[in-house]
């Protein structure tokens, strides 16, 4: 299997660092050439696109979560608001930087096993590659590190919104992974021809939907605003994004419009 990177890949890294400093720099710079993490991420994409043929699950994917995590982390920061383990006074909104990146890195490695409840095998799989990665950052400090360890598998374990999960590092994932939309994930199936099938709209909806965008809201602190250029992309909003919004703990924080090109913008939030 070749672990070169894409150019896409490589882009994407460089837009992850360019949100990193302190402890969350250390672990990008290991993290983004660590070839565990690039051979696990890349043979989830496989199965998922080859095997299963879904859309992208795979490092292109995973890295454009861990943007948006960060992008909505820190608008919550800016308003104010307090991620859970500094709520909790258990760490501070730096950890909550490291655990959402690790969490989104490995949130779908667990679909090189295949799709049924891959964010289970995920987090079995990713439980010595995380520990590994936090020594790297915290050293000594086994307190720290099985906090953290522990929420990072909360995030991975919630991700498909089908256990409830707590805390606000969690919410952020689950939101993040959905807003992940765009039609370029859906490219690859697209182009790959297989008879008709059961689920097929998730994939032409997904190739309608243009862009999402996150950015600080006006009535609540993020906004996310999603633009299609046919109507059936609304499936992708109401069927894949509506429902982890529901059950995210960040869903107080969150305003959703989507418009279809030509219309006008429809608020869901």
């Amino acid at each position: 299997m070749n672990t070169m990177k894409s150019p896409l890949e490589q882009a994407l890294d460089e837009k992850i660092l360019e949100l990193t400093s302190g402890r969350l720099r250390q672990l990008a710079l290991l993290a983004l050439k660590d070839e565990e993490i690039q051979y696990m991420q890349d043979y989830a994409n496989t199965v998922s696109i080859k095997r299963l043929h879904y859309n992208d699950h795979g490092p292109v994917h995973m890295r454009k979560v861990v943007l948006n995590t960060l992008s909505m982390a820190g608008i919550l920061n800016e308003a104010g608001i307090a991620l859970s383990l500094e709520r909790e006074e258990t760490g501070n909104f730096e950890d909550s930087r490291v655990v959402l990146f690790l969490a989104g890195m490995l949130h779908d490695v667990g679909m090189s096993i295949g799709r049924e409840d891959h964010e289970y095998a995920g987090a079995y799989m990713s439980v010595s590659l995380v520990e590994r990665m936090l020594k790297t950052v915290y050293g000594p400090d086994m307190q720290k590190r099985v906090i953290l360890r522990s929420l990072i598998l909360e995030c991975i374990l919630g991700h498909m919104a089908a256990r409830h999960a707590d805390s606000l590092e969690s919410g952020v994932l689950l939101v993040a992974d959905g807003c992940d939309m765009e039609k370029g994930r859906a490219r690859i199936p697209m182009l790959i021809k297989t008879a008709s099938r059961a689920g097929d709209i998730h994939k032409y909806s997904a190739a309608s939907i243009e862009k999402v965008t996150i950015t600080k809201g006006t009535e609540k602190a993020i906004n996310i605003s999603v633009t299609m250029d046919t109507d059936v992309g609304f499936f992708q909003v109401e069927e894949v994004l509506m429902p982890k919004i529901e059950a995210s703990s960040i869903k107080p924080y969150i305003e959703l419009f989507a418009t279809s090109r030509g219309g006008d913008p429809k608020r869901y939030l």
